[in-house]
């Protein structure tokens, strides 16, 4: 972009919107009316939706085809409430042709979007979940929007957006034993707060970020949103090309500029990250675990879920740390993986064997525990360790306290049947 004789660079998001509007470039605070390639609703908002689109005059969805429905929040039905909505959400999708409406059991919306390529690189996903920033793991612009929002994606196919400012984050360094990519989105989000980066995008980089997988991609991304991020990215690369089958060439044009304009750039050494733990009531609370344990935190509930904690690679670490133990008495270990596909991978490599064994209860894959929807509610003063996506007060029912950390740390505290370092029970087994 050129102003007064200036080239101006341009972020990986502002390329992505502009091509969206039609434009040749875009500066943040320009507002503009993007073309959506991709609109998502599932069963927790998507009756909103549906009351408020039944009231427009002229009912037809733009593209039947780029609509997806899921069913995560609610995968059973576990009253008549439910029950009633997934009907309601059966009926228009029935009537409007929509094309992907999966079902209750087969996972969470994110995951879904994902292992199923309803995205790609370059492209605007929205939907109506907060955890949506998840996608741009794929290197695309994706963020949570209101119900009436969606109706209006559904009529136009498009939806006006304010041009965010983009923040650099980049993380370089070796992982040290024993952390996660969770242990890595703590920090991060501890080093902002709750509103560090509101309404502003987030761009991943480094040598530490180019080694993640997509599912590790997702996880980092889905945590931005607690950082109060409109959407967070990575670059696509040959990871990236890989896990969609198609060519890095195909990505070329969406990578920022060398000279783009930040707000801000941040650099994170991952050499000296230790395994975190957000203590309650906020996902930015937190710490490392080492300053926790002299204080003895006995536990009630361990689980392993969500768009952020529910991958393969969360249950295949929880397998390590549990294989030839037991859960501790009195302790529910609950295990949510985040879609159909990866409880079937789990099982066929026998990490599923591993987990029963060891005394974990496996729940139908959907969103899980993250809000206790159909699995994991605390009663009054009990306290939970989880790798949800959040912990505020009422998170996981109207009483209990809620940790949140690694996968490794959960399930390591699930045998000791207390706040415990994944390290301890992780030696000479990765």
């Amino acid at each position: 972009m050129r102003i007064g004789g200036i080239n101006l660079g341009q972020t990986i998001i502002q390329k992505i919107l502009a091509k969206s509007a039609g434009l040749e470039s875009v500066v943040p605070g320009q507002i503009i009316d993007a073309q959506v390639n991709t609109a998502m609703i599932h069963d927790n908002t998507g009756p909103v939706v549906i009351e408020h689109f039944h009231k427009l005059p002229k009912r037809k969805v733009w593209d039947p085809e780029k609509i997806v429905i899921t069913f995560d929040h609610h995968p059973t039905n576990t009253n008549m409430s439910v029950a009633e909505n997934h009907l309601m959400i059966k009926k228009f999708a029935e009537e409007f042709n929509i094309k992907y409406t999966y079902s209750g059991g087969d996972g969470i919306s994110h995951t879904l979007l994902a292992e199923n390529k309803h995205i790609l690189p370059g492209q605007v996903l929205v939907g109506t979940d907060s955890h949506t920033n998840a996608l741009g793991a794929l290197g695309c612009f994706a963020t949570g929007i209101g119900a009436t929002e969606m109706v209006g994606v559904f009529v136009r196919g498009k939806l006006w957006f304010n041009v965010p400012v983009t923040v650099k984050i980049e993380i370089n360094g070796v992982p040290p034993f024993g952390v996660e990519v969770k242990d890595l989105a703590l920090k991060i989000i501890s080093l902002f707060g709750p509103q560090g980066v509101n309404y502003k995008a987030v761009e991943f980089t480094g040598e530490s970020i180019e080694r993640l997988s997509i599912p590790e991609r997702l996880t980092l991304c889905a945590m931005s949103t607690e950082m109060g991020a409109k959407c967070a990215v990575v670059p696509a690369d040959e990871i990236t090309a890989h896990y969609l089958g198609m060519e890095l060439t195909d990505f070329a044009p969406y990578r920022s500029d060398e000279d783009a304009r930040y707000e801000g750039i941040v650099h994170i050494d991952l050499s000296g990250l230790c395994p975190q733990v957000a203590v309650p009531d906020l996902p930015t609370n937190a710490t490392d675990i080492s300053n926790l344990s002299g204080e003895n935190i006995r536990i009630d509930q361990a689980t392993i879920s969500s768009c952020a904690g529910g991958n393969l690679y969360d249950l295949e670490i929880a397998a390590k740390v549990v294989k030839g133990r037991k859960v501790a008495k009195g302790v529910r270990f609950y295990v949510v993986p985040a879609s159909k596909r990866i409880l079937e991978e789990a099982v066929d490599k026998g990490i599923i064997t591993t987990l029963l064994e060891a005394g974990a209860v496996i729940g139908v894959p959907g969103c899980g525990t993250c809000g206790a929807h159909y699995i994991g509610s605390l009663a009054k003063d009990e306290v939970c360790i989880s790798s949800t996506t959040r912990n505020m007060k009422g998170r996981m029912g109207a009483g209990g306290k809620i940790y949140l950390a690694g996968s490794a740390t959960v399930a390591a505290s699930a045998v000791t049947g207390k706040l415990t370092d994944p390290r301890e029970l992780l030696e000479g087994r990765i």
